[in-house]
């Protein structure tokens, strides 16, 4: 047992020498950790965020003045008052997302009750933005006028009262969310690259022979992969955790760390397996390369980090339970955001490991055969 131990922990460590050396998968290793995440969380959004907007004010009224004062920061920059004439120019050049146009006789026409008019102008060269932000104004600008009306900003009475409570995300800041989600991205895509890659090096180099005629077995092979891979990527992982997702993007934890950090190692173990058992098919790098296109992409899709598994048909939901991507996210979420304890997430826990082990088993009786055809 010890001797069996002592061989994976050598084979352990010629994979982190080996990695060492390979400055092109370390420098991908701290992009994957450190910007990409960063990038991703703080990339396509669906809030309004520092959108740029300027005011044709013809009226020149206590109204108007309102209207203006209403878009604040961080969803709006600070307004501009531009003239007619400089609509099409300053837009055509890109400086404002959105203009609105206050007609002449505003706050008197809406004193005496009649619908007056206000266009709204929308750059929709950026689509997503152009119309969140324009449902935004509308209501930036219904609400002010009704409180211009009714004189105060008593709400009239409409027999009830909803009192809305955003749990475990106060604000809605989605990017809390897709921080989470980009840091289960980069777990699923280094760990199944660097294992995989790991396997079809040996093949290429000709020292997976040399491995086969020593007295090693395919599981000491495989574990030794394994475990060395998957420690760079856990450190990896971690530090990201503390420095760019609570750190950077202030995301707060609110369960135990140690519970996430253990929910991760048999994640990445699962993510191993999956590397192994791609590697023991592909022939060469380019190979391997089109299958991580065809498995990576659907992990990361399915996983419920981009779109809830609820909204996904009955039959994909029946698939994604086979993807251990689904279950460490919902895991994850359960503990980094409601603070669940193992009480709660033990099934998940459960199926990550079955499944891990069903794709160790598996590229273990693959292994020895595949070896033996490629000599």
């Amino acid at each position: 047992m010890l001797y069996r131990l002592s061989n994976i922990f050598w084979l352990g460590t010629k994979e982190l020498n080996s990695l060492y050396r390979d400055s092109i998968m370390l420098a991908l290793v701290v992009f994957s950790f450190t910007l990409s995440i960063y990038s991703q969380s703080n990339g396509a959004t669906d809030l309004v965020n520092n959108a740029s907007i300027a005011f044709v004010d013809e009226d020149r009224s206590g109204l108007s003045s309102s209207l203006q004062s209403a878009f604040y920061t961080p969803y709006f920059q600070a307004p501009d008052e531009i003239t007619a004439s400089e609509i099409d120019r300053a837009m055509d050049e890109g400086h404002y997302m959105f203009v609105v146009v206050i007609p002449p006789n505003f706050a008197a026409d809406v004193r005496k009750g009649r619908s007056p008019e206000i266009q709204l102008n929308i750059d929709a060269t950026a689509s997503m933005q152009g119309s969140i932000g324009s449902a935004y104004i509308q209501n930036i600008i219904s609400t002010e006028v009704a409180r211009y009306i009714s004189g105060s900003d008593a709400q009239p009475s409409k027999g009830f009262t909803l009192i809305v409570r955003r749990a475990f995300n106060p604000n809605g800041d989605s990017k809390w969310f897709r921080a989470l989600a980009g840091l289960l991205d980069q777990l699923t895509m280094i760990t199944i690259i660097l294992t995989g890659a790991a396997l079809i090096r040996e093949r290429e180099h000709g020292t997976i022979e040399h491995l086969m005629v020593m007295p090693l077995s395919a599981f000491e092979i495989a574990v030794g992969k394994v475990w060395a891979n998957g420690l760079v990527v856990l450190i990896a992982a971690t530090l990201s955790m503390h420095f760019v997702v609570e750190g950077l993007l202030e995301v707060p934890i609110a369960g135990s760390r140690l519970l996430l950090i253990s929910g991760m190692v048999i994640y990445l173990f699962s993510a191993a397996a999956i590397g192994i058992f791609l590697g023991i098919f592909a022939r060469t790098m380019a190979q391997f390369a089109l299958l991580i296109m065809l498995t990576i992409s659907p992990m990361q899709m399915l996983s419920g980090g981009n779109s809830p598994i609820e909204s996904q048909p009955d039959w994909l939901q029946m698939i994604t339970w086979f993807l251990p991507s689904r279950h460490f996210m919902s895991f994850s979420q359960a503990v980094a955001y409601r603070g669940a304890g193992l009480d709660i997430v033990w099934p998940d826990v459960l199926a990550m490991s079955i499944l891990g082990l069903v794709f160790f088993m598996g590229s273990l009786m693959l292994f020895r055969r595949s070896m033996s055809v490629s000599k």
